[in-house]
């Protein structure tokens, strides 16, 4: 099947989901999205009781059963407090170091149903204004949100309708080059969402039947660790698409198909992972392990 992916479908596909906020706990909206394309490909969605997603693929051979899962949240951040001076106090969702998001535009979600548009600051932003600006620690404490309203007090916060618990998502800054380059928050891992509704795409257009039973796992949990906590009893086995680590003394680039072999949980299984590296090779793919 090398190359039969329509990618000009998964890029548009891709895009829309980078610019649907969805952080851990957040994901109700972008799902609806998701069902409606999978619908518009003539299949079914069912949902967990956690709002996971399930598409079943019939196969040619019914007794077996493969699993192929993405994730669809991101990381982001929660109302933890409303400030005396109007500014807002965050807690992370998902782990990530703060230095990644200082500056960063973001949206807060209220329970309303509105969204508010905000900036992600240290609580001395200021050279002109702190001496010791630059040697701040840029932890959780030492991190605000200002948001772009007029707004003085925790009263006047409170009053447009901004509350504790509300979600927080940050500005992913999509841009699809002319190169085919995308630039882009959160492809961790809605680049695998994509690519997966794209293969139920390529059924959809082909009318080929997958070798087995297929079952598409979407994950509304996987940054805080749970995602695929359940999964329905009659998958055999069950690959995950997501990102490669790069760095250090690892072996992965950009441009390789990652075969991840362990991570801080344990080895995988040893023959899943070696049935991959002979499909890779075998199908011309530049791959790592």
């Amino acid at each position: 099947m090398k190359n039969e992916l329509n990618q000009d479908y998964v890029v548009h596909v891709l895009k829309e989901l980078l610019l649907t906020p969805s952080p851990s706990g957040y994901c109700h909206g972008i799902m609806e999205k998701v069902k409606k394309k999978i619908e518009n490909l003539g299949f079914t969605m069912e949902y967990t009781q956690k709002g996971c997603g399930i598409v079943t693929v019939p196969g040619k051979d019914p007794g077996s059963t493969l699993g192929l899962s993405a994730h669809v949240d991101t990381l982001g951040a929660m109302v933890r407090s409303i400030k005396s001076s109007g500014m807002i106090r965050f807690t992370p969702i998902g782990g990530y170091m703060m230095p990644t998001v200082e500056g960063e535009y973001c949206q807060i979600h209220t329970r309303c149903g509105k969204s508010f548009s905000g900036t992600v600051l240290s609580t001395q932003p200021s050279v002109h204004v702190y001496a010791d600006a630059r040697k701040l620690e840029r932890s959780e404490e030492n991190m605000e949100i200002r948001i772009d309203e007029l707004v003085s007090s925790k009263e006047d916060v409170e009053a447009l309708g901004i509350g504790v618990g509300d979600f927080i998502s940050f500005d992913p800054r999509t841009v699809v080059m002319e190169n085919g380059f995308v630039k882009s928050r959160h492809l961790d891992d809605k680049a695998g969402v994509a690519i997966l509704l794209g293969l139920l795409e390529y059924f959809h257009r082909t009318g080929v039947k997958p070798s087995c039973t297929l079952k598409v796992f979407i994950s509304v949990y996987e940054e805080i660790g749970h995602g695929s906590s359940y999964l329905p009893e009659d998958i055999d086995e069950l690959i995950a698409i997501d990102m490669g680590a790069m760095g250090d003394d690892l072996t992965c680039t950009e441009q390789d198909v990652s075969i991840c072999v362990k991570d801080s949980s344990g080895p995988y299984d040893y023959h899943m992972v070696s049935r991959l590296q002979q499909l890779a090779k075998e199908q011309g793919l530049s791959y790592t392990m």
